[in-house]
């Protein structure tokens, strides 16, 4: 049952049906959730909103009262959980502590945590830039400390995650993988501690300025690159203003974001600078934004595989700065975490974690056999390992196989290495 109420009526555990008023007047990218936390409340209460629709079959009524409709599980945590959820978010706390280096297993758990506790942050970032309130850098800075902090921890896993798990909504997802990618580059190629922060910053900030673009789009799952191109573009412009009004951002995120679309053969948008005229950080934007989206499926195009992302950016001629690819690429592998190979052996596996012994043979989870055609029980192959016999042969074709959809295979493969659940 709907019912209509005044934003003054909301209350915790209310589920929210629809959010009525403008556009740039919506405080969340959902448009149907639980009211499930102050924070949420409060941000609703704040906004211009004209009013909400309630379901009260999946929430609270006005009153108190409850229809007898059970809350969705997928939209509380189910009491058995909470114990489990409350020691990940111990562990994770005593991992963060620390930057010694641990295992990818290990910091999964506090990558996921990291990921979690981002988006919020990232949320009511963007939600005050489409409310049309000063962005301050002091909110997100917290969130690129915990990803260089993951990162030293474990080169992979933070990246890994964002690169196999579904669940995340493009926008977030795409800004926590950027940042992820930028601080690992810019590890790479030996940046200061200063240097690297900033680089994580521009990454979380690059495409700030989606949240000022025309409130009447219709954008496929909140992501913003599939609109026109002569409106997509406004993004940069736009971004690069709200970002100056801070005198606290740093220049260097000024410049990756008014330059992470410029091409080093003056191709790109919107100034056409060439190779002398885009900065370092705006050419480390171009490669890390670039690669990160090859790896979304639009209307248009598909997703690639990371491992074919590689290939196709080295194709690229002109596009990008030689050097600071190579040192991407080294960054993140020639086949990274999430590609699909084909072994020697005859079987099929998925990279879940670079090797720092030998970074050319990185650990797959194998899952399907080309010799018995059928899936065979998931095990995990350290290539680098003597004993082991087995090899990449190449970037793998599923395209004729009994399998599911690569992005759900991907992550069907990713949780299911680390005995998580997505």
């Amino acid at each position: 049952m709907l019912k209509r109420i005044a934003i003054s009526d909301l209350e915790l555990g209310m589920f929210v049906h629809k959010m009525e008023g403008s556009w740039f007047s919506h405080p969340f990218w959902k448009a149907k959730f639980l009211v499930d936390d102050t924070d949420k409340l409060a941000t609703l209460r704040d906004s211009a909103l004209d009013g909400v629709v309630i379901d009260v079959s999946k929430g609270k009524d006005v009153g108190g009262s409850r229809m007898p409709s059970p809350i969705p599980a997928s939209a509380r945590t189910a009491p058995a959980q909470r114990p489990r959820m409350r020691s990940v978010t111990a562990r994770s706390a005593v991992q963060q502590a620390s930057l010694e280096p641990v295992s990818v297993e290990v910091e999964m758990h506090a990558a996921k945590a990291i990921a979690a506790k981002a988006q919020k942050s990232l949320a009511n970032t963007f939600i005050a830039a489409r409310l049309g309130k000063s962005l301050n850098i002091k909110t997100v800075e917290p969130v690129v400390t915990d990803i260089m902090n993951s990162i030293r921890r474990n080169q992979q896993a933070f990246g890994g995650l964002m690169r196999c798990k579904l669940k995340n909504e493009v926008i977030y997802q795409h800004a926590l993988a950027v940042s992820a990618l930028m601080v690992s580059l810019a590890r790479q190629m030996k940046l200061s501690d200063t240097e690297t922060r900033e680089a994580g910053l521009a990454g979380l900030m690059l495409d700030i300025g989606a949240n000022y673009l025309p409130p009447n789009l219709d954008v496929p799952n909140h992501d913003f690159r599939q609109v026109d191109p002569a409106i997509w573009q406004q993004h940069v412009i736009l971004g690069h203003r709200a970002l100056q009004n801070d005198d606290t951002m740093p220049q260097a995120v000024l410049a990756a974001c008014l330059e992470h679309h410029e091409r080093i053969d003056g191709s790109g948008f919107p100034n056409g600078l060439g190779k002398g005229e885009i900065s370092t950080i705006g050419r480390m934007a171009a490669i890390c934004d670039t690669f990160d989206f090859l790896l979304t499926r639009t209307n248009s195009t598909a997703a690639l595989d990371p491992a074919i992302a590689v290939q196709k950016m080295r194709a690229m001629e002109g596009a990008f700065d030689e050097e600071i690819l190579r040192s991407f690429i080294e960054s993140v592998g020639l086949y990274p975490v999430g590609a699909f190979v084909e072994l020697a052996s005859g079987k099929i596996a998925m990279v879940i974690d670079e090797d720092p012994r030998d970074k050319s043979k990185p650990i797959v989870q194998a899952f399907y056999s080309r010799t018995t055609k059928e899936r065979i029980v998931p095990h995990r192959i350290v290539l680098s390992q003597p004993e082991n016999n087995d090899d990449i042969t190449g970037i793998a074709d599923l395209g004729e196989l009994d399998l599911p959809e690569e992005g759900q295979l991907r992550e069907l493969v990713f949780f299911t290495a680390f005995k998580m659940v997505s």
